[in-house]
């Protein structure tokens, strides 16, 4: 998807009654959870910032002592694997799907509103069918007891339905009222009409603090809320752990890992943190040849990828694409950003942060050297971003962490 999401108007939430069938599968559930090990699936679209936010339950699930699989696409497995976690491979590549959200874009013959919502079907609808085919192969040798989805994996909902057992729905970010309106025009698209309303009455885990909250109508009135996390801490480029462990102040520069394809863009802003008085860790999400890049400021090491954990634990400044996940992960640390959207959800996110006083935005259309050297003085120069950053890092860390929330489960 491309731009803005907030065009899609009011969304009214579907109420659907908890009927007796929907309570017996949760009895049974909680009846396995409580006498022993289960067996619990964790599914996800093949993205960074879909599947890792679910992380620290799948911990809980594992500390629990439960039988925990997890199952997204192809290119998700190795960096998963490498986790320790147990991984299969499920539908098509984030590459494949991405192609044809792209190729929906570039038909300038309809509307926005339309090439959005196709650009839904392409990324999460077409593909969510693929990997319920291969949940169901996967399922018939290793038949879970509960399934739990981000927000967006339709196919873990679906294959819930399926099977007769529970599905949860994990949040990946702020829990935005459209996301009714793009589940529901999802299913509808691929021959799932009742999905939105089945999905919406599914157990709910929201990662988004109070000052976080979306305005409008919540899509899971009752959604339970469970602390978000800054990711899992791992090893670091030695320059970059000689870097943490001075006592330069540091900022860390991100445009996430979907919309990152342009290089200038990049480049744009490792020029403008050239006068950032400390050092700047930069992640490209991808390779990217040297050649490509271009000369790199002094002040300033570029990675591929940074366990992002770390580095937020030890930033002072956080210039990012607002994505949720590393939107979140610097807000669990009190870190003030400044917001550089590039699209998706990411404008949405960047606005809730604005609103919280804990950034300033960089809109898209104002994208240049000047404007966000501009922003990184303002906020590194006014204690107030800093102070409302650890405003809410306080709302989180008041959130409950995700053993509570995996033992509430069972309730």
């Amino acid at each position: 998807m491309t731009g803005s999401l907030v065009h899609l108007g009011p969304v009214v939430p579907v109420s659907v009654p908890h009927h007796s069938a929907a309570c017996a599968v949760y009895d049974r559930w909680t009846t396995c959870h409580i006498e022993g090990m289960a067996r619990v699936l964790f599914t996800s679209c093949p993205a960074y910032g879909h599947a890792l936010p679910m992380l620290p339950l799948i911990r809980a699930a594992e500390r629990a002592g439960h039988d925990v699989r997890v199952a997204t696409g192809p290119d998700l497995v190795a960096p998963l694997a490498s986790r320790g976690l147990d991984v299969h491979a499920v539908g098509p590549t984030w590459e494949s799907s991405w192609s044809a959200n792209e190729a929906v874009w570039a038909d300038q013959s309809a509307s926005e509103e339309q090439r959005l919502m196709n650009g839904v079907v392409a990324l999460f609808g077409v593909p969510a069918l693929a990997r319920l085919d291969d949940l169901v192969d996967m399922t018939s040798q290793w038949r879970p007891d509960l399934v739990v989805h981000e927000v967006l994996e339709q196919a873990g909902s679906l294959l819930a339905t399926r099977l007769g057992v529970p599905g949860v729905v994990h949040g990946i970010g702020p829990m935005f009222p459209f996301y009714a309106r793009l589940i529901a025009a999802a299913g509808a698209a691929i021959g799932e009409p009742e999905l939105w309303q089945r999905l919406s009455t599914e157990q709910t885990l929201d990662l988004c603090p109070p000052s976080l909250q979306p305005d409008g109508a919540r899509p899971w009135p009752g959604a339970v809320a469970v602390r978000p996390s800054a990711g899992e801490r791992g090893q670091l480029p030695p320059r970059v752990a000689d870097a943490l462990a001075s006592e330069q102040t540091v900022a860390y520069f991100t445009l996430g890992t979907v919309k990152n394809a342009n290089t200038a863009d990049f480049t744009t802003g490792l020029e403008a943190l050239a006068a950032y008085d400390g050092v700047v860790v930069a992640t490209t999400g991808r390779r990217l040849d040297p050649d490509e890049l271009g000369p790199v400021p002094a002040n300033a090491f570029v990675e591929e990828f940074v366990p992002q954990a770390d580095l937020l634990q030890r930033a002072d400044l956080l210039v990012s694409h607002s994505g949720s996940g590393t939107m979140l992960g610097g807000l669990v640390h009190g870190v003030p950003q400044v917001a550089l959207p590039r699209g998706t959800d990411q404008p949405e996110n960047a606005a809730l942060l604005v609103r919280a006083g804990a950034g300033l935005l960089v809109a898209p259309d104002d994208y240049s050297i000047e404007s966000i050297t501009a922003a990184v003085a303002k906020v590194t120069g006014d204690p107030v971003f800093r102070a409302s950053a650890e405003r809410v890092r306080d709302e989180i860390a008041a959130m409950p962490d995700a053993d509570s929330a995996w033992a509430g489960l069972a309730t």
